[in-house]
């Protein structure tokens, strides 16, 4: 049997698997027309992919990344898994942006690997532990091993345990895989008279939900309340990342930190 048949038959025999599974509930953002289009929230025991929308708003991708977690994880732990160069690329994650966004530090646990091959084996492992409410897995660039079989292996994972994953994707362009859903996202400019540090705007885009429609929002999130709003109509959107105009989010900015 060749490497290839060898392949599609362990995708077909995961997808047999993962199609036997019991669904898992459903969390609500709290954004009515992004819950709606969910068809109730966002997939508990999945896996959601997350990337920026362009150049210059990876942190914006992280910070939505946080917020999901925390949302899905409710009480419990947060797992943030990332290769050892990550933090010179993008920075290390501050205790403070982390708080700002409404997510305890205590409640996140960080764990470097040494290349992504070393993350996705510690993301399988993490994966198989109950206790944790969500992990963030961050893969920069497009290594190789991570594939449409290699996302199929996460994806039974998820299903098997009920603990969510986020892959977020940097400096990267969508590749085909299982994932639940795909967004990007971009920062979004908040009203000059909005001075609350705590409710950043997320320009996203749903590209992929495998259950429901796709869509454009921004997206306000509160951290006082572990909630997405819909944004306010004053709201003014930043200017695409290619132009001087463009701005992210101070809370963003503050989340990580050159080493």
């Amino acid at each position: 049997m060749s490497a290839a048949t060898e392949k599609i038959a362990f995708l077909r025999a995961s997808l047999a698997r993962v199609d036997g599974l019991e669904a898992h509930a459903r969390v609500s953002l709290g954004h009515p027309a992004v819950d709606a289009c969910l068809r109730g929230g966002i997939q508990k025991g999945a896996l959601h992919e997350i990337y920026p929308a362009a150049a210059g708003n990876e942190a914006a991708a992280s910070g939505f990344g946080v917020a999901l977690a925390a949302r899905v994880a409710a009480k419990r732990r947060v797992l943030w898994l990332r290769p050892d160069f990550a933090a010179l690329e993008e920075g290390e994650l501050s205790a403070l942006g982390l708080l700002e966004l409404g997510l305890d530090p205590a409640r996140m646990l960080l764990l470097r690997a040494a290349d992504a091959a070393s993350a996705l084996r510690a993301a399988l492992d993490a994966l198989s532990c109950k206790a944790l409410g969500a992990i963030v897995i961050e893969i920069p660039g497009a290594p190789k091993i991570l594939d449409l079989a290699a996302s199929r292996r996460l994806v039974l994972a998820t299903a098997q345990t009920g603990v969510t994953a986020f892959l977020l994707r940097m400096m990267a362009d969508p590749e085909t895989s299982a994932a639940e859903t795909r967004w990007l996202v971009r920062a979004a400019r908040s009203s000059s008279e909005n001075e609350n540090w705590g409710s950043p705007l997320f320009e996203t885009d749903l590209v992929r939900n495998r259950h429901g429609r796709t869509g454009h929002w921004v997206m306000e999130w509160s951290c006082d309340d572990g909630l997405f709003r819909t944004a306010d109509p004053g709201a003014v959107v930043s200017a695409p990342s290619d132009r001087p105009a463009a701005a992210a989010s101070e809370s963003f900015q503050r989340m990580f930190r050159v080493a």
